[in-house]
């Protein structure tokens, strides 16, 4: 762990990529500057997390990856209400409600939170499967599946072909598979 004052140093320097990475995911920049606000302030609170086993850069990107999905599917949840032309912004609000006080409309179904934790412990082990790729192959598999970019994106950004490309996906596809059947698949057998 780096002393607090190059800690801060670090994390303003990737303060930038940080914000282009969210912006690029979320298309709104207050949001990504609130997800990045939210990821920075995340690592200064508790910089005792990052135990070193990867770059600053990664740890940091993870959080905030997970910082951009809590803020795509709360964009999905979450509905601005907007009032009919001759509403006030009080009677949308009160055509939400039943005389008695009660929603007209149920809220939906929350689902199974255990299945949810489950989900997220599954991504931690993408990540970390993620980690043990080639740095090319890994930036390149994310791009295309993560970010996804098109081929004629891919190649241009990275310089490659798109035969390489392919190649590159499958190879990465190949130990994704391999790591998360040894890492989740198979210890989830186990269990």
């Amino acid at each position: 762990m780096p002393p607090p004052e190059d800690l801060h140093r670090q994390l303003e320097a990737l303060r930038p990529q940080l914000l282009r990475f969210a912006q690029l995911q979320l298309r709104d920049g207050a949001l990504a500057e609130d997800a990045v606000q939210d990821t920075l302030i995340a690592v200064l609170e508790k910089p005792e997390r990052f135990a070193g086993q990867s770059s600053l850069r990664t740890y940091v990107t993870g959080i905030l990856k997970f910082k951009i999905i809590d803020n795509l599917r709360a964009a999905t949840r979450e509905r601005p209400l907007e009032p009919l032309d001759e509403q006030s912004e009080a009677e949308a609000v009160d055509a939400l409600f039943a005389a008695d006080g009660h929603t007209r409309e149920l809220p939906r179904q929350w689902g199974e939170p255990e299945r949810v934790l489950e989900q997220k412990d599954f991504f931690r082990v993408l990540e970390l499967c993620l980690e043990k790729l080639p740095a090319r192959m890994a930036r390149i598999f994310m791009m295309r599946e993560w970010l996804e970019l098109d081929t004629e994106e891919i190649c241009k950004e990275c310089a490659i072909s798109a035969a390489n490309l392919w190649v590159l996906l499958y190879r990465a596809r190949l130990r994704l598979r391999e790591c998360l059947d040894l890492n989740w698949f198979g210890a989830r057998a186990a269990d």
